[in-house]
């Protein structure tokens, strides 16, 4: 698990480049380390925030990337379900702090004009 990134992924860099052709490319701070969860992308004068979630790492409901791997069934079942609890608490403490936060996942940004939509309303809405 010492190989495993948690910033500069595949999907993060997509996302960023998604970003940039939207106009906002100087606009948002990578990997905020002071706030809950180290957002991905933080766009301070907007206050909002997008996180970019790996649906094995985050456990995304229904999708065929998120199966637990079959040998030691119990330690990873505690493991992502705690990483799923901290997700929810890290969104929680966020948004009572007064952000927007927008959770794209990794099997979404196959389907590019659907996540550059998703983020184009998201970050220009008030």
């Amino acid at each position: 698990m010492q190989r495993i990134r948690c910033k500069d992924t595949t999907p993060e860099i997509v996302v960023r480049r998604l970003v940039c052709q939207l106009g906002f490319s100087s606009r948002y701070r990578l990997n905020n380390q002071r706030l809950p969860g180290r957002p991905d992308l933080v766009f301070p004068r907007l206050l909002k925030i997008i996180f970019v979630h790996g649906c094995f790492w985050h456990v995304h409901s229904g999708c065929v990337l998120a199966h637990a791997p079959l040998s030691r069934r119990e330690y990873w079942d505690a493991k992502l379900k705690r990483n799923k609890a901290r997700d929810r608490a890290n969104r929680k403490k966020l948004e009572k702090s007064g952000w927007k936060v927008l959770v794209l996942w990794e099997c979404q940004l196959s389907d590019e004009s659907r996540a550059v939509r998703q983020i184009s309303e998201f970050l220009k809405s008030r």
